[in-house]
This record gives structure tokens, sequence and C-alpha cells, in this order.
């Protein structure tokens, strides 16, 4: 199975170590790009910025996407994804702290694949994360 590349939008250093690290050991072939903010993560989708000459039609596997970012809110990130015709398809995956009911329903407004909360237990946080891994980057049958 080729490499695919999963999209981390995460400014906690600590939540970005643990993820990043659930990841390797869930054994599945990817890429990792992280982010740290929302404009850093709307201009690696749409290449522009710092990110001015990549390739935009080449949309990551998988977009994990926390919340409560500086300069534009996951919710913001999200809602500019599916406005455009070329990462309107990418699944995406809310991994935040919040366990708010708002932000829930707004995500899946918005047009979130899926909702995780993150989890302060590193073992069920790395079971949850393999279990992302291998549905969104092995099982599900996107559409390209």
């Amino acid at each position: 199975m080729s490499e695919k590349t999963v999209l981390l939008v995460e400014d906690n250093p600590d939540d970005e170590a643990l993820t990043l690290n659930a990841f390797e050991k869930s054994g599945v072939a990817h890429a990792m790009v992280v982010v740290r903010d929302g404009a850093e993560a709307l201009d690696y989708l749409f290449g522009t910025g710092s990110y001015a000459g990549r390739d935009a039609t080449a949309v990551p596997n998988l977009i994990l996407l926390d919340l409560k970012l500086p300069k534009y809110s996951g919710l913001e990130v999200l809602e500019r994804v599916r406005a455009d015709a070329r990462t309107r398809l990418a699944p995406v995956v809310v991994l935040s702290s919040s366990d708010e009911p708002d932000d829930q329903v707004e995500s899946y407004r918005l047009g979130v694949n899926s909702y995780v909360r993150k989890s302060i237990d590193f073992d069920r946080f790395a079971r949850g994360i393999r279990m992302l891994a291998e549905y969104w980057l092995e099982l599900n049958q996107g559409v390209r």
C-alpha cells in the first residue's frame, strides 16, 4: 500500500508529540505534515503564503484538526475546507479536548467526518489513533 499524507493541525506541542508518537506506532505507512495554526493550515491546503508553489491539488488523505487554534479556529478552517472544490471531499477528523456539545454540533454542521475527543490516557489515545489511521488510511475508499 502506498504512503498516505496526513495533515495534523495542532498548536499544542504536547498534543502534537502524543499524536505523532501514536501515529508512528500505528504501523500504517504515512507522511505527516504538521502545521500549528489555522492560517498555516489554509496556506498548506491551498498553496499560499509560506506554502506558495505547493501543488494544491495534492490534498491530504486525512486532515486531523484541533478546534482551539490561533489565527483561525478549527471551525473556520473546516468551513473553508468544505467550501473549496479542491478540498471539499477530504476526510477531516476533529481531534479536540473539548466536550462542549456546541463544538460537536457545529463541527458536524460544517461537514466534519468524525469528532474524537482527546484522551489524557496515552494508551487509550494511541488505540484511538491506531483505529483512525487504519480506518481512514487503509479501509476507507475515499473519493479523489
